[in-house]
């Protein structure tokens, strides 16, 4: 049985949360870094009998104080908790991160958050972790305040593979490239959009290869292009294989972003079912085509890589 995660949208827990093991960060897309500081938080979990704790923001700050960025996250926030659930977490408080808080002074943070209303035994953060106003703290001053505040803090050096630091940037980085394979070995899993099936223009299914059009919200734009997925509905437990194109569809004059999904042997209606879908292979970029026939060509030379 999956042992439920106790949420807050504020810092007023309950006692039983109190005196805790506290993680503190966006932990987006939850990669093998993130992995390895979870493991070693059960360790401590373990060894003190305390339970864990995760402290996360929402929307995450880069995209409140950068408007512009629209599409930046790896997994959203119900993908997150599914995430967490695997390593032993037993509460999350996921604070709004708006104007107000933004003005934290960073000793309030420590002295009223960290001490008083979470009463944080250890603090897990990572090196270059900043907080409060301005980003004025950082790891240092939280150490200097481990004795007053009767914490301490744990600050796991990163996790290198092939001599590159893995964050949730390089993995961004990796999928708006195209480099789908390395992307989903720094997350230890296939990377996925989940979504809702909103009605499309259906020509897809003029042409003889009906879609299933997901609106990609604010999920990192990966290298638009077709790529070999396998779907899961939410409500059939069961992967079923297809193609996906991910982009704006030039051939159209498509202007939004748009992930059309094409199930193999699947026949049945999708519209406003939610969809998980698991990016497996990258195939090309996208291109405009001169006509359907060539479009249509495509496709089928598409579908050949994809079923393979």
């Amino acid at each position: 049985m999956v042992k439920s995660i106790k949420l807050y949208n504020n810092f007023n827990i309950k006692k039983e949360h109190k005196n805790s093991i506290i993680l503190i960060g966006n932990f987006d897309g939850l990669h093998v870094g993130h992995q390895k500081l979870f493991t070693l938080a059960k360790k401590f979990k373990k060894k003190h009998s305390l339970k864990i704790g995760v402290l996360t923001f929402e929307p995450m700050p880069k995209m409140y104080f950068n408007k512009n960025i629209k599409n930046f996250r790896i997994s959203n926030q119900k993908q997150k908790m599914i995430l967490l659930n695997n390593f032993d977490v037993d509460f999350v408080i996921t604070k709004k991160f708006d104007k107000v808080f933004s003005k934290t002074k960073s000793i309030n943070f420590i002295k009223k958050i960290l001490k008083h209303k979470l009463t944080a035994k250890f603090i897990f953060v990572s090196n270059n972790f900043r907080f409060g106003n301005k980003r004025e703290g950082n790891v240092i001053q939280l150490i200097k305040f481990e004795k007053e505040c009767n914490f301490k803090i744990i600050k796991p050096k990163p996790l290198l593979i092939q001599k590159k630091v893995v964050s949730s940037s390089l993995i961004r980085n990796y999928l708006q490239r195209g480099k789908l394979e390395k992307a989903n070995k720094f997350l230890n899993r296939k990377w996925s959009i989940e979504g809702k099936v909103q009605k499309g223009r259906q020509v897809g299914k003029k042409i003889g290869f009906p879609t299933a059009n997901i609106d990609i919200k604010n999920y990192v734009l990966a290298c638009p292009g077709v790529y070999s997925v396998r779907i899961k509905t939410h409500m059939n437990k069961r992967y079923i294989k297809g193609i996906a194109n991910l982009g704006y569809r030039p051939t159209f004059n498509g202007k939004k972003i748009l992930l059309e999904v094409h199930l193999f042997n699947f026949s049945g209606n999708l519209y406003n079912k939610y969809l998980t879908v698991e990016f497996l292979k990258f195939i090309r970029k996208e291109k405009k085509f001169k006509n359907l026939d060539q479009l249509k060509k495509q496709i089928m030379n598409d579908l050949l890589v994809a079923k393979k």
